[in-house]
């Protein structure tokens, strides 16, 4: 059976290595000029950077997505186990956390805090893991194609507490604000507003603890590259339209005018456009994106020990800079941002002496920040960002130090992503745009279109999109059987 894909992102390929490993000829479509979507690599003067995830989780996802193609992921890369996971800092504050593999360790972290919250870690990490289990594993290893499928799994979720905003369930367990930032913040990294999203995503600090944070040589493209290496992928082929008759796609077609025939298609690209290629109207209940982000990539001619290999800079203001980011249409007031500084685990990253830094500010969307002119405001963002990294958090030096830099800004995820206002991760993950609410993995018009990616379910990050790809994998694996191998 002949499978297109439309997009080399880590959906589309993980999908692809499924899809060939069980004997279906597929070929994967890519508009730009290397594979990756927006797990994408820049190199500039021997520094390099990730310009998406960069934190590597769950390792298992990986093992399994190589295995069903034939191969085995520590062949294929390397793979180094971090601790501490990422360092936070607050402005103005002495102490810092470190979030660290050993529980013990983890305890004593959060006791610099708070005894009382110390206490209360193991009781909260105890109540993430049914939710785990069964709301992240178990939920995103199956599709939702029905309302059905829904109210089967609504009444776990409320017994086990999932339901209820994250930021309220974090802080059923822990009093000192710093530790309710420092526990709810990770939805945020996937477009979701902690205040608002549901507590399944508190899961996201369980599995961290279960199977540690890892950092692949080379970066996260090298996965991109290992799963790329035995696939048909056709880079500089932008996809503009996808054929149909009746109830059944039939093909795409390309920029230049070629025609690929299909028998399943599936859809990597962000799924608040795919409608577009299809050409039809818009769903009439329309998914919200996530807000974008505002992205530094700095080559220095120094190291900056300050900086881990994952960093946190929380600004004052918490609550009220992700209501701006997310909510509002200004660019924030204050900053918090993510930084990764890989040449601290992996030296060739950077240029002896130096430092590959990537600065991610979350800022509003196109939509939501329509009157921000990026073509105007970038540079005053940018200046003032810096200067608030050397003032607020102790990077002295910074600005003075770049050699080399790039940045990103929601328009660059507009033009270069194909991703709807600018986004940055996709759909929002809200409790109204989770499971059967979000885009399922497979067309509810056509039988044979097909979604993978952050947009569709379980959602964003490495492990939810692979563990999507597994889902879409298998329900073509159910609807279209390959044919029976020869000998087999």
């Amino acid at each position: 059976m002949r499978i297109a894909i439309i997009g080399a992102g880590l959906g589309g390929l993980g999908a692809a290595l499924r899809l060939q490993g069980a004997g279906h000829d597929v070929v994967v479509l890519e508009g730009r000029d290397r594979p990756g979507g927006r797990a994408y690599q820049l190199q500039d003067q021997g520094f390099t950077w990730d310009t998406g995830p960069s934190l590597i989780t769950m390792p298992w996802v990986l093992e399994d997505t190589f295995a069903a193609a034939g191969l085995d992921l520590h062949s294929e890369v390397s793979l180094r186990k971090l601790d501490p996971f990422y360092r936070i800092f607050w402005g103005g504050e002495e102490n810092h956390l470190d979030f660290v593999s050993d529980r013990e360790r983890m305890k004593a972290e959060i006791a610099k805090f708070s005894t009382k919250d110390a206490a209360n870690f193991d009781p909260f990490m105890e109540a993430l893991r049914p939710i785990y289990e069964d709301g992240i594993v178990g939920a995103g290893r199956r599709p939702f194609l029905s309302p059905l499928d829904l109210a089967k799994f609504v009444p776990k979720m409320v017994g086990m507490g999932a339901a209820v905003p994250l930021w309220r369930m974090v802080a059923k367990y822990f009093e000192h604000p710093r530790i309710r930032e420092a526990f709810s913040f990770h939805s945020l990294f996937i477009g979701g507003d902690p205040f608002r999203v549901p507590a399944i995503y508190g899961a996201l600090v369980y599995l961290q603890f279960l199977d540690d944070v890892w950092y692949a040589d080379g970066g996260v493209y090298a996965l991109i590259e290992a799963m790329a290496r035995t696939l048909d992928v056709r880079c500089g082929e932008h996809v503009t339209r996808i054929e149909h008759s009746g109830d059944r796609v039939t093909g795409v077609v390309l920029e230049g005018g070629e025609r690929i025939k299909a028998d399943v298609v599936i859809s990597n690209g962000d799924v608040l456009k795919t409608h577009e290629l299809v050409g039809r109207k818009p769903p009439l209940r329309k998914l919200v994106p996530t807000m974008s982000c505002f992205l530094l990539y700095l080559g220095t001619d120094r190291v900056f020990d300050r900086l881990h290999h994952h960093t946190l800079l929380v600004g004052d203001g918490y609550k009220k800079f992700i209501h701006d980011v997310t909510r509002g249409g200004d660019l924030p007031s204050t900053y918090s941002t993510y930084v990764h500084a890989p040449a601290r685990t992996e030296a060739g990253m950077a240029p002896e002496g130096g430092d590959s830094i990537a600065v991610l500010l979350p800022v509003p969307n196109l939509r939501t920040g329509a009157k921000i002119d990026w073509e105007h405001q970038a540079d005053g963002l940018r200046d003032a960002l810096v200067a608030d990294m050397e003032r607020t958090f102790g990077l002295d030096g910074l600005d003075a130090s770049v050699r080399v830099e790039h940045r990103m800004t929601p328009l660059d995820f507009e033009r270069d992503l194909g991703a709807a206002y600018g986004n940055a991760f996709a759909v929002e993950p809200t409790l109204h745009q989770s499971a059967w609410f979000r885009q399922p993995n497979r067309d509810r018009g056509f039988n044979n279109l097909y979604y993978v990616g952050g947009g569709t379910h379980p959602g964003a990050g490495i492990p939810g999109v692979l563990l999507g790809a597994e889902v879409t994998s298998g329900l073509i694996a159910a609807d279209h059987p390959a044919p029976r191998r020869v000998g087999v």
